[in-house]
């Protein structure tokens, strides 16, 4: 803990932990960039397979090319929320994770591990959306095979199913790159918040509440903020809740009548590790 000003306490995110969540970050946006490069080099050396004459119907190589380059992009996104989870980690190790300032304001930040496993789903669910819009274009890639028929009643017939079938996958297709850009849109949103700090006033609308050594904070019209107290040091996390017990007494117990309790409960976890420490 460190009192930067009077009446001001300032949390820092443990030097363990966050060599740890670093590492696991760097690993991660290390793993993005060779997917980049992969995608990038597979949609390049297919491109030159195949010629690029215009044609009625979708070629299964330029559907395959389309996800090379998907997989490319989708993972240089991932790397732009990493590299900004990192930041704002950097911000929580120097700066502070958690920060009381006088006794009616509380700032906090949320650098847990769980934010780089947001970001791995939010690409997973991004890549299956794609893929979904490749799924429904595979009738219009089919056209290409069913004109190549020698018999002129099954190249119709054939031909004109395909037709039908492809009108129907548009619309899934179409559905889902609006899902896809619906999603960049809110990407934009995500990055901001991503381990960005919160700052609450410390009245009778917020509430607290400690469960399995997490603090979550709720406001009205503010996002609900969860805080990891295990990336703190032991000897903080005591200090913290010690802090928190009472700052809560001197506000009348308004933010939860039970945290009291599950201020204790968490005292006894955080006592536990500074004795095994």
């Amino acid at each position: 803990m460190m009192q930067t000003l009077k009446d001001t306490y300032r949390f820092n995110l443990a030097r363990s932990r966050y060599s740890h969540i670093r590492m696991l970050g760097w690993l991660f946006f290390v793993g993005l960039l060779v997917c980049a490069a992969v995608g990038i080099g597979c949609g390049a050396w297919l491109w030159t397979t195949y010629a690029h004459t215009f044609t009625f119907y979708l070629k299964w190589q330029d559907a395959l090319v389309a996800l090379s380059w998907f997989i490319s992009f989708l993972a240089i996104m991932g790397c732009a929320l990493v590299l900004r989870f990192l930041y704002t980690l950097r911000q929580g190790y120097t700066e502070g994770m958690v920060t009381f300032e006088a006794s009616n304001t509380l700032t906090v930040r949320d650098l847990s591990t769980e934010n780089l496993k947001s970001i791995f789903w939010i690409m997973n669910s991004t890549f299956w959306c794609f893929t979904a819009a490749l799924i429904g274009l595979i009738p219009a890639i089919l056209i290409g095979w069913t004109l190549g028929f020698n018999n002129h009643v099954v190249m119709v017939l054939t031909t004109a199913l395909a037709v039908l079938l492809s009108i129907a996958g548009l619309v899934v297709s179409i559905a889902a790159v609006v899902i896809i850009l619906i999603g960049c849109i809110g990407g934009v949103s995500f990055c901001r918040k991503l381990g960005s700090s919160h700052t609450y006033c410390l009245n009778g609308q917020v509430t607290i509440r400690i469960d399995n050594f997490v603090l979550t904070i709720s406001y009205p019209g503010h996002p609900e903020s969860l805080v990891d107290l295990n990336l703190l040091s032991t000897e903080d996390q005591h200090q913290l809740l010690d802090l928190l017990h009472k700052r809560w007494i001197d506000a009348e117990q308004v933010w939860n009548p039970t945290l009291g309790d599950e201020i204790a409960r968490a005292l006894e976890a955080a006592e536990h590790l500074m004795s095994v420490a």
